[in-house]
């Protein structure tokens, strides 16, 4: 049994709630950084964020492991606005298009912090959620088409593969001794057969469906009901609260800004 899978049996509080409320959670805390630009809000969103950590039952190291590529491209977004954002207090340098002050320093760590605080939610709620159980709450609570239902769930299911078929390339080219050299190139390389693996298998899933009736325009019945419960509520309340203290910190302290102001 693998250790994923001992994570996955013992239960913590998230796990009884309803991933169509996950979904909402998302959208909770996502929308109002998405409208406003500060660093105040974004920082405490990341605080309180973290502080429920121990409710989702994800440990802390699988959690920076995940949020580990946001970091790395985090400041791509920071450095274009840093170098491009409307000039505003001091100058302490320009070129061409390009000034730095204290209006783009500003947004520019207000952005950084915002691509991590969007970014957070999504690994916290949905590490340990089961794609079938997403799939039937979609069905069944928020209503949607079951022919999109049924291909979100087989493009999750096969995110999974594409990660066994990644690692596996990776030794077979370091078998064949052409795993220590170029990353750079290798990547590219790997990623170009990894994406031609997913056509093909997209491809015979797709017939494989089809063949079984999964595209057929029918009622469907589904196994296992679904259905919002008062955790449901809970959690999406608790969201609420969260986004409210992190724009509230930011009111209070005077650095709340709306995106465009």
């Amino acid at each position: 049994m693998s250790a994923s899978m001992l994570v996955r049996a013992r239960p913590v509080w998230l796990d009884g709630v309803n991933p169509v409320a996950k979904v909402a959670m998302v959208i909770v805390l996502a929308v109002p950084l998405l409208v406003s630009i500060d660093a105040v809000s974004a920082a405490t969103a990341i605080v309180l964020e973290l502080l429920c950590v121990p409710l989702t039952g994800v440990a802390f190291a699988v959690v920076l492991k995940r949020l580990l590529p946001v970091l790395i491209f985090a400041p791509v977004a920071g450095i274009s606005m840093l170098l491009y954002a409307r000039p505003g207090g001091t100058v302490y340098g320009s070129f061409l298009f390009a000034t730095i002050s204290d209006n783009s320093i500003s947004l520019a760590v207000a952005v950084l912090l915002r691509v991590v605080a969007l970014a957070l939610p999504m690994i916290l709620l949905f590490a340990r959620t089961d794609p079938t159980e997403l799939a039937d709450a979609l069905a069944q609570v928020a209503k949607l088409p079951s022919r999109f239902v049924l291909g979100v769930l087989a493009g999750a299911r096969t995110v999974g593969l594409f990660v066994d078929d990644w690692r596996t390339m990776a030794l077979a080219r370091r078998a064949r001794g052409l795993g220590d050299r170029g990353a750079v190139r290798r990547f590219f390389s790997m990623a170009f057969v990894l994406l031609v693996f997913a056509v093909r298998r997209g491809t015979k899933l797709a017939t494989a469906m089809e063949a079984r009736g999964f595209g057929a325009g029918i009622e469907r019945t589904w196994a296992r009901p679904s259905a919002l419960t008062t955790r449901d509520a809970v959690a999406v309340g608790g969201a609420v609260l969260l986004m409210t203290v992190s724009l509230g910190a930011a009111v209070v302290t005077g650095a709340f800004r709306v995106v465009g102001s």
